[in-house]
């Protein structure tokens, strides 16, 4: 029996956040040796400019409007970026970052119905104070303050979540534009312009506030290595694989299911770092599978207006 396209999107989306959070540990490991800004800079360039000679051909048949809707993507994007790196810069309760951050795919639904208009499922709305609730759990082990430097997560949340919405609408065909011309953006097409934008943005900043020179005279192995499975692996594989589920959801409350990456990131952190997890944090992860459980186990014909 064939799959069908939201299930497909799901096991691709599932495949995205287990990616997000290998990503995650290549970050940690090469923030470590250089400025964000500028690893942030090189691992989109790197990942865009990849892309951009397989997916060359798309890119030279895209329009006006799919330019205007890719780039409106890439920006949005890049603003999130910025800010959730500025927050891990001044922010003092890394867990709080977390769990703000992680909130974005709970808005996801919250935009597309406010401000899109989108019809959104009862399951959904059932599950986002679920998943809040493992989120909170999962990362907030010492309670909650919200310190002046966590509005820099509070805004990055909400830009991922405009982000995610627009990146749905620009991969499939349901933004109407001018009559007789192609809206969608494939999506090799899409995630190259994303990255390259994410990159040039990053790059001015990088170059504003950071030293380069450091960097680049301490070179080496380890920081190539990181820096190239960030780049190839935790940005040009895993935002294609995202932009092309999305493309085959009917619905931008579909990258919901995403919630799981903390749960990947707080397992993956326990093997590779040895971290261990508390008895609430395994009560969240738990919260959250029951969350995404809800979200996908309600019978889909309940819909919001």
């Amino acid at each position: 029996m064939a799959l069908s396209n939201a299930r497909k999107a799901d096991i691709l989306l599932i495949l995205v956040t287990l990616l997000a959070a290998v990503s995650w540990l290549f970050s940690k490991e090469a923030i470590g040796l250089m400025p964000p800004f500028l690893f942030m800079a090189v691992r989109f360039l790197l990942a865009g400019l990849f892309l951009a000679l397989w997916g060359l051909p798309q890119l030279r048949r895209l329009n006006a409007l799919q330019w205007r809707r890719s780039l409106r993507v890439g920006l949005c994007f890049a603003a999130g970026m910025s800010l959730w790196i500025l927050g891990l810069f001044h922010g003092t309760h890394v867990g709080e970052g977390a769990f703000l951050t992680s909130l974005g795919v709970v808005l996801v639904p919250v935009f597309g119905r406010f401000v899109f208009g989108e019809a959104v499922p009862l399951s959904t709305w059932v599950a986002l104070p679920v998943a809040a609730a493992g989120l909170a759990l999962l990362a907030l082990e010492h309670g909650f303050t919200l310190a002046s430097g966590q509005w820099y997560f509070v805004v990055a949340a909400a830009l991922f979540a405009l982000y995610y919405t627009l990146n749905t609408r620009a991969a499939n065909h349901r933004e109407s534009g001018v009559e007789g011309v192609v809206t969608k953006v494939p999506a090799l097409a899409l995630t190259t312009i994303v990255m390259l934008t994410v990159g040039a943005v990053t790059t001015v900043l990088s170059a504003i506030y950071e030293p380069w020179l450091p960097t680049v005279n301490n070179i080496g192995t380890e920081l190539v290595m990181w820096v190239l499975a960030s780049a190839l692996l935790g940005s040009a594989a895993r935002f294609l694989i995202q932009t092309y589920a999305q493309s085959l959801s009917a619905h931008s409350h579909g990258v919901i299911i995403m919630i799981v990456e903390p749960v990947w990131t707080a397992s993956l952190a326990a093997l590779w770092l040895g971290e261990r997890m508390t008895t609430q944090q395994l009560a969240g992860c738990f919260v959250i599978l029951l969350a995404l459980l809800v979200s996908r186990a309600w019978p889909a014909s309940t819909q919001s207006a």
